[in-house]
């Protein structure tokens, strides 16, 4: 596109900001937390619509834009072919298309009733805080990488569970399984900044890879993810859920042996990791709401 004569972005370029890829996660952690909730489906698909759609193509595609907008001179090193630093997205339409999606989901929040739109405000106040100056969180890849984790996998959660109970608090065992993928997802994210490796080190962003060097920050991934899915093994053992809790085994087992081969060559390997392994771990986040479910899971 020239920019000279098309002061305005694509639809597509827009579309590739918000990244509909990224939208997954919450998506899914919001469907195990309606899960995990106990809450009949039948009566609430409305609501469980909205919330889905709230989680991904609202919260999670303004976290993108917000990122975006405040990394395009990270971007303009490793990543010069994304919509802001190619042109494709001309002038501030980075930033005014972060601001207007940021609107539009406190709007849809309100749906919600009091507690979605809460668990909204706060998962864009950390989505701002984790690209936008003065607190940048991201600036720091162990802080950064909570709040991403907090805001994708254990809030999105407890908003599923809560508003499935018209704003209730999800009981303690809820909590402490969004919790745990929370801390799980800390290493999914650091996946993430591999790709990035040389762009962060030279505009001063200390992720993970740069702070512990590829190989380090490759096992500390690793642990980070499966040492929370062990801890949640045993806990379903001590609810008598067995039979899920085996089936979370098998899943950590089989990103065992991807791991190992991930931890070889990370930088090649990382973004091959996300695509497989993320998917396994996932999965058991929706064994485990079944687990809670089936023991008795719902509200206090």
């Amino acid at each position: 596109m020239d920019v000279a004569t098309h002061p305005y972005p694509a639809p597509s370029a827009v579309a590739e900001l918000l990244k509909p890829i990224t939208w997954f996660p919450p998506m899914w952690a919001f469907a195990c937390g309606v899960v995990a909730s106990g809450q009949a489906f039948a009566g609430h698909w409305a609501l469980i619509i909205t919330g889905i759609l709230l989680a991904g193509p609202l919260v999670c595609a303004t976290s993108q834009a917000v990122n975006d907008w405040f990394d395009r001179h990270v971007d303009a090193i490793n990543e010069p072919q994304r919509p802001i630093p190619s042109g494709r997205m001309p002038g501030r339409w980075g930033l005014y298309v972060a601001v207007a999606w940021t609107l539009l989901s406190l709007l849809v929040a309100r749906s919600l009733g009091d507690w979605g739109f809460l668990a909204a405000a706060l998962g864009l106040a950390l989505a701002w805080a984790y690209s936008a100056p003065p607190l940048r969180l991201k600036q720091n890849g162990w802080w950064g990488n909570a709040a991403c984790g907090l805001c994708y996998e254990g809030l999105a959660w407890i908003t599923g569970s809560a508003v499935m109970a018209g704003g209730a608090m999800p009981e303690p065992r809820s909590l402490m399984l969004a919790l745990l993928y929370s801390i799980a997802a800390h290493g999914i994210m650091t996946l993430n900044d591999f790709k990035s490796i040389r762009g962060d080190r030279e505009m001063g962003v200390r992720s993970l890879p740069v702070q512990l060097g590829a190989d380090g920050a490759a096992r500390s991934a690793c642990w980070t993810m499966i040492l929370p899915q062990l801890v949640v093994v045993a806990v379903l053992l001590r609810w008598g859920a067995s039979g899920h809790a085996l089936a979370i085994v098998a899943l950590v087992v089989g990103q065992a042996v991807l791991m190992r081969w991930f931890v070889a060559r990370p930088v090649e390997r990382a973004l091959y990791y996300s695509g497989f392994g993320v998917p396994i771990l996932v999965s058991g986040m929706m064994v485990a709401a079944w687990a809670l479910r089936g023991v008795g899971g719902g509200m206090v």
